[in-house]
């Protein structure tokens, strides 16, 4: 279904009050993030609440909020971020189409029509660091509250924080959260010399043409039964996080090499939020930042995909890699350890099909209350600046138990990937959000 959207208002939303600090330092690893925005689009029952009451409670409770996260409303200068009070963009627009039926017909390629305007050509270092838009549906029957948050200063643990506490002062007219930015922590600020290289937008991807981004839902049963068909002597018991991931890069594989002549060797690159490896009294378990590391997985070009073995290399790599890091908080070494595991997992080689995976599974996304109760759905979407990002996002059902999949793929991979028996024995290919 056909979304049209018209622009009512474009405002910029300042803090209520002046930003404590000058400067915020940017790590080595946030000057190495993709220029991007992460982005999440939360859909709202109104409950009967004036379209106008709603837009003004969530302009005054951004700018409460923004006191408290004073660097979003600056602007990156450099190898810091200036905390200059320049504001966030807020953009309001408007649709005739109602809630309930744009959800019953969902058309994941109109969720971008939800992500505030990125213009053709602009530069994304002149992008507000938090920008959002607010879509009321038609006859006042829902809203979608799209929050985009630069991948320079946050990754999606710190986007959440974010997101619950301007939540809680929407609907309770104040947050008690104590804000702390991890600054460099964990990661040291860059050098003179640049030494090392991360993935980036550029390096991570050898896609010359458009990808495609798909929804692919699991429901707790086909997870069962997948997370079954993944244990091995070594692994009894997989994460649905294990089981799913596995599946997906043994089918994407698949997709692409259906399209080589000659199968090129493939790495999963997955991340990993460092907040849930680090003890608290080093790293609050709600602190700001690119808090994050990663490992990959590799697989040479004729080798097979079966889904137990996948699974056994995912646990006995993230376990070392939690060995790693609690014997590099002991040294007081974790940054350079984990700059240096990172670094490992770079190649420039083209001949590689790179998968970068993420988890948002067990994030709070669905407790977002605005003041109109949980949202119906929590929907992903990505700028067509991105569209060139092989990478793979799961985030839970409403329910809880499931998962859904954002996935995104080179287009001639996809029209594979769409039609694979052994995925589709699992998943649902973008089933309605509401029957």
């Amino acid at each position: 279904m056909e979304v049209k959207l018209e622009v009512a208002v474009r405002e910029v939303i300042k803090p209520d009050s002046p930003s404590p600090r000058d400067r915020l330092q940017l790590s080595i690893l946030d000057l190495y993030c993709p220029a991007m925005y992460l982005s999440t689009i939360f859909f709202y029952d109104l409950d009967n609440m004036s379209p106008k009451i709603f837009s003004e409670n969530l302009k005054s409770s951004l700018s409460e909020t923004l006191s408290r996260f004073y660097p979003l409303a600056g602007r990156i200068e450099g190898v810091s971020i200036s905390c200059n009070d320049e504001g966030a963009a807020f953009t309001e627009a408007r649709t005739d189409l109602l809630l309930l039926d744009f959800l019953r017909n969902l058309n994941t390629d109109c969720l971008s029509g939800f992500l505030p305007t990125v213009a053709a050509g602009e530069s994304p270092a002149a992008w507000p660091l938090l920008s959002v838009k607010v879509t009321f549906f038609g006859s006042g029957s829902g809203v979608a509250v799209c929050v985009s948050v630069s991948h320079k200063i946050c990754d999606a643990a710190s986007l959440v924080t974010f997101i619950k506490d301007w939540a809680t002062t929407a609907a309770k007219g104040k947050s008690n959260s104590s804000i702390e930015f991890a600054e460099t922590t964990i990661y040291p600020p860059p050098p003179s010399h640049m030494y090392l290289e991360f993935p980036s937008t550029d390096s991570t991807s050898n896609i010359t043409g458009k990808c495609l981004l798909k929804r692919f839902v699991f429901e707790p049963s086909k997870i069962a039964k997948l997370r079954h068909k993944a244990a091995s002597e070594s692994v009894p018991v997989p994460t649905r996080v294990e089981a799913v991931t596995s599946l997906i890069w043994r089918c994407a594989r698949k997709s692409s090499r259906s399209n080589l002549v000659i199968p090129r060797q493939a790495v999963m690159w997955l991340a990993m939020d460092l907040r849930l490896r680090i003890p608290s009294n080093v790293l609050p378990q709600e602190a700001i930042g690119n808090l994050q590391s990663g490992f990959s997985l590799k697989k040479d070009a004729e080798s097979e995909f079966e889904i137990p073995e996948i699974v056994a290399a995912f646990r006995k790599t993230i376990e070392g890699v939690n060995e790693m890091i609690k014997e590099s908080v002991q040294r007081n070494t974790t940054g350079q350890s984990l700059l240096s595991l990172m670094a490992e997992t770079v190649s420039k080689s083209a001949d590689i099909d790179r998968y970068i995976m993420t988890s948002w599974c067990r994030k709070p996304f669905y407790k977002a209350d605005f003041g109109s109760g949980s949202p119906v759905w929590v929907g992903y979407a990505s700028h067509t600046i991105e569209d060139n990002i092989v990478c793979v996002v799961l985030i839970d059902s409403k329910e809880g138990d499931g998962v859904e999949a954002w996935i995104s793929l080179p287009e001639e991979d996809m029209s594979v990937f769409v039609d694979d028996q052994e995925l589709l024995a699992y998943a649902v290919l973008n089933p309605p959000v509401l029957t």
